[in-house]
């Protein structure tokens, strides 16, 4: 088996010791190019360079979401074809690793190691689905490419808060849980829209969702994790089915409260609920139209300002080693 590593160096739960041990144990059971990334978006040249090579049986990402992402949006650049494709692993090494954990892989990367060899040996691989969004024809966001998605992605609130956390990380803090709960309190402070929503959800043959003032899609559940606790925004959401919809209509301080105890105690059973939460289950195609530009996120990925986003769900995107 031919395989391309595509090492972060700035993983931050893996050491350069600990990134040489894992890449001395997977070159020892196949034919391994260990390579490491230099610049942002390195990690998807890399996986598209793979993906048109046509020798390349596996790719694995040994880093965080982001790491993923990348790889993902790489070996995808020319559309699904899972039957051709190389097969995807993954080694998380990031702050969070959600992807990684819906699959069901220890957070540890050494165990994550252990694993993947095991699966390689058993060949137990699976089909998993992807989520892809781009700017909505006919809009002034039409021309905004397509990206892809793996587990989560968002338009206002949340993707403020990702915003918030990777402006701290520039200044050279840690990615914590606790950064994040800082800025999740931060952007609810400073929410101007929290009152009174802007996004509109529109479905083919079904009547518009307005006055959103939070939208998170889900391609799997758990949508995060803090620590090791799941967070489920979306329950059903599943790698085998289309995407879901988590989106409120109301942000007053009474109402966060609310919300936010049913995402803490959240279940496989049952998330947050109520009159202001609207939530949608296997979804192929829909739209997220704003009154003004808002913040977007993809894995956990700051993406900018949108206006109109268009999201699909593909049911058989790539072959996954677990």
């Amino acid at each position: 088996m031919r395989a391309l590593l595509v090492v972060n160096p700035a993983a931050t739960t893996t050491s350069a010791r600990r990134r040489d041990v894992l890449i001395h144990a997977l070159a020892s059971e196949m034919k391994l190019e260990a390579v490491t990334t230099e610049y942002r978006g390195h990690a998807r040249d890399l996986g598209r360079q793979a993906a048109e090579s046509r020798d390349i049986d596996l790719v694995v990402a040994l880093g965080g979401d982001g790491t993923v992402n990348e790889v993902v949006n790489g070996l995808l650049h020319a559309g699904p074809d899972p039957d051709n494709l190389p097969r995807l692993a993954v080694v998380p090494g990031g702050s969070t690793n959600v992807f990684a954990r819906a699959l069901g892989l220890p957070n540890d990367a050494v165990d994550a190691t252990g694993a993947l060899l095991d699966a390689l040996r058993e060949g137990s691989e699976r089909t998993v689905g992807m989520g892809i969004a781009g700017g909505t024809p006919g809009t002034e966001d039409e021309a905004v490419p397509d990206r892809w998605f793996t587990f989560c992605a968002g338009l206002g609130f949340d993707a403020g808060v990702v915003g918030r956390v990777e402006q701290q990380r520039e200044r050279g803090k840690k990615s914590t849980h606790a950064l994040y709960l800082r800025q999740v309190a931060r952007q609810f402070l400073q929410e101007p829209n929290r009152r009174h929503g802007t996004i509109t959800l529109e479905r083919p043959g079904q009547d518009p969702v307005t006055d959103l003032v939070l939208s998170i899609v889900c391609n799997t559940s758990p949508w995060t994790y803090l620590g090791n606790r799941p967070v489920y925004a979306a329950p059903k959401a599943s790698f085998d089915t289309g995407l879901d919809v988590l989106g409120l209509s109301r942000m007053s301080t009474v109402a966060v409260a609310r919300y936010a105890t049913q995402l803490l105690t959240s279940s496989p059973e049952r998330g947050p609920h109520g009159k202001h939460a609207v939530t949608m289950h296997d979804l192929d195609r829909f739209t997220l139209h704003s009154k003004v530009p808002l913040p977007l996120q993809m894995d956990g990925d700051h993406l900018g300002l949108r206006t109109s986003v268009t999201f699909t769900g593909v049911r058989r995107a790539l072959r996954v080693i677990v």
